[in-house]
C-alpha cells in the first residue's frame, strides 16, 4: 500500500516538468510567430488609419464580451468615428480630372465661341446666341465665292473662317467678316483645324456643326431650310446634294429630283459589301459634311492628329451613330456645286520633279491607308481584349 503511494507520487512529479516545458515551448513559438507577423507588414501609426479611441474601445469591450458583429456595423461604427483632418479642404472625386479641389459650383467645363464686349455686363454681351456653327477653311483668292456662302447662312449661325493662307485682315472688306471669327495657321488643312479649334467641349452650344470648303456654290441652297429637312428626317450626319458632273465619283452623294432627302443608293459592283454600309449608305463625303452635336462628339475622337486631310474619314463616320444607315444622309432639296479648285493643293511643295498637287494628293493616298489599317488595328484589339471574334459577327464593319 505504501509502495503504490510513493508510486503515484513520482509520477506525479514526472508530469509536472512535462507541463513546464509544453507551455514554455508554446510561448517561444507564440513569441516567434508574432515577430514574423509583425515584420511582414507595414507599420502604420494608429492616427494614419484613422481609429479613435473610441473606436479602439468598442473593439475592447466586444472582445471582451465574446460579442459577434457583422461587417456592415463595423463599417457603420468606422463611418462615425472616422477622423476628418482637414474639413475645409475641398477634394471632389467625380469632377474632371484636374479640377478635384474646385468646389463643383464654379466649374465651366464647357465653353462656345460667342464674341463679348470688353465693357459693360456680361449677362448684356449677346443680344442673339447663334444656334449652329459653320467653318470654312479658305484662302484670299476664294473671298468672292465665301462671300457669297457665308450669306447664306443666317444670323443663327456662328461664322468661322480658318485661314491657311496667312492672310486675315484683307477680309475686313465684307462687312460680315467683323463679326466673324479668324484662325490663321499656314497651309493647314481642315481636319487639322477642327482637331484643335473645334473640341466638342468648345462647340457644345450649336446644335449643328458645318465643316465645309470653300470651292462651293451655294446658289440652290439655304441654311435655315437645310436645318429643318435634316430635323425632320432624323439625320445626325448629312451634306446637300452634289450637283452631278464628272468629278462626281460616288452615286450616294448625288443630287437626286424626286425626294428630299435619300440614304442609300446603288453603287458599282463590288463596291459595297452590305447595302447598309459605305458607300451605298451611311455615307457623305468629307468636302461638307454637316454634324449634329452629339455625332461630333463622337467623331472628333475618331480624327487622327496627324492625318490631316481626313482621307478615309468619311467611310468611317457610320461608327459614331446607331443605326447609321438611318442617321446619315444626304439633303436633295438643299444642293450645292462641287467646283473642284486645287487651291490649297497648290499649297504643297514640289518634290523630284512633281507639281506641289501632285505632292498633297499622294499624302492623301498614303494617309487614307494608314488611317484603315490603325482602324482595323483598334478593332481588332479591342475585339481580341474582350474574347469576342468578330468574323462570327454579322454587325457593321
Amino acid at each position: 500500500m505504501v509502495y503504490r503511494k510513493l508510486n503515484g507520487g513520482r509520477s506525479t512529479l514526472a508530469r509536472k516538468p512535462n507541463e513546464t516545458m509544453r507551455v514554455f515551448i508554446t510561448i517561444c513559438v507564440g513569441i516567434m510567430f508574432g515577430f514574423f507577423i509583425g515584420v511582414s507588414f507595414p507599420t502604420f501609426p494608429l492616427t494614419k488609419l484613422n481609429i479613435t479611441s473610441a473606436l479602439l474601445h468598442d473593439f475592447a469591450v466586444m472582445g471582451n464580451k465574446s460579442t459577434a458583429i457583422s461587417t456592415e456595423t463595423i463599417q457603420n461604427i468606422s463611418t462615425k468615428n472616422q477622423v476628418v483632418k482637414d474639413v475645409t479642404k475641398i477634394w471632389v472625386p467625380s469632377n474632371p480630372k484636374g479640377a478635384e479641389m474646385l468646389p463643383p459650383g464654379i466649374l465651366a467645363s464647357e465653353s462656345d465661341l460667342y464674341l463679348r464686349r470688353l465693357w459693360g455686363t456680361p449677362s448684356e454681351d449677346l443680344a442673339n446666341k447663334p444656334k449652329y456653327l459653320v467653318t470654312f477653311t479658305v484662302g484670299y483668292d476664294q473671298r468672292n465665292n465665301i462671300d457669297a456662302a457665308v450669306k447664306k447662312f443666317s444670323e443663327n449661325f456662328t461664322i468661322l473662317l480658318f485661314h491657311y493662307d496667312g492672310r486675315t485682315t484683307e477680309w475686313d472688306d465684307f462687312e460680315w467678316s467683323k463679326r466673324a471669327i479668324h484662325i490663321s495657321a499656314r497651309k493647314q488643312t481642315k481636319w487639322w483645324y477642327a482637331k484643335r479649334f473645334l473640341h466638342p467641349d468648345i462647340v457644345a452650344p450649336y446644335d449643328y456643326i458645318f465643316i465645309w470648303d470653300e470651292d462651293l456654290g451655294v446658289e440652290h441652297f439655304d441654311a435655315e431650310e437645310y436645318i429643318k429637312l435634316v430635323r425632320k428626317h432624323g439625320l445626325e450626319i448629312s451634306q446637300p446634294g452634289l450637283e452631278p458632273t464628272r468629278s462626281t465619283t460616288w452615286q450616294m452623294t448625288k443630287k437626286r429630283d424626286d425626294r428630299e432627302v435619300h440614304k442609300e443608293t446603288k453603287e458599282k459592283p463590288g463596291w459595297c459589301s452590305s447595302p447598309h454600309l459605305p458607300p451605298c449608305a451611311a455615307f457623305v463625303e468629307i468636302m461638307a459634311p454637316v454634324f449634329s452635336r452629339d455625332a461630333w462628339r463622337c467623331v472628333w475622337h475618331l480624327i487622327q492628329n496627324d492625318l490631316v486631310h481626313g482621307w478615309g474619314l468619311d467611310f468611317a463616320l457610320q461608327k459614331c451613330v446607331e443605326p447609321p444607315h438611318e442617321k446619315i444622309g444626304v439633303v436633295d432639296a438643299q444642293w450645292i456645286v462641287h467646283q473642284t479648285v486645287p487651291s490649297l493643293g497648290n499649297q504643297g511643295q514640289p518634290e523630284d520633279g512633281k507639281a506641289p498637287w501632285q505632292g498633297v494628293r499622294l499624302r492623301c493616298r498614303r494617309e487614307w491607308d494608314m488611317f484603315k489599317t490603325r482602324l482595323q488595328n483598334a478593332e481588332k484589339s479591342y475585339f481580341k481584349s474582350i474574347g469576342v471574334d468578330p468574323s462570327n459577327s454579322t454587325g457593321r464593319s
